[in-house]
């Protein structure tokens, strides 16, 4: 699994990293039986005008393609990237829902039932 986590045109800071690496922790776990390569792409983008900061989240696996981002004034970093990555945990899990649904109904089982 390669993980990257990019912080744009700003510091970077280990509490932020190691807050993001927690959070991340449930989508990696999602991804545990996924076939490799897996990129997991986190990017940290401030404003530096107002608290307007932005930030994206990228996986990319032989099924999955999803990109999720967020950026909306006055919602700090933390607020921000746990709703990215809730976001992405979501789409991902839908994405495999309708793999699956379509997978039954799609060969032999089918065919049987008519």
């Amino acid at each position: 699994m390669n993980k990257r986590i990019v912080f744009r045109n700003m510091e970077k800071s280990d509490f932020m990293e190691n807050y993001a690496n927690e959070q991340l922790a449930k989508v990696e776990e999602f991804l545990s039986n996924e076939r490799t390569p897996i990129f997991i792409d986190l990017t940290f983008e401030p404003s530096k005008t107002r608290e307007h900061h932005r930030i994206e989240l990228r996986v990319k696996t032989p099924h999955y393609e999803k990109i999720s981002d967020y950026e909306h004034n006055g919602t700090n970093f933390y607020e921000a990237l746990d709703r990215v990555i809730d976001v992405m945990y979501y789409e991902l899990h839908e994405e495999k829902r309708k793999q699956h649904a379509h997978l039954k109904s799609v060969g032999r089982n089918g065919e049987f039932k008519k």
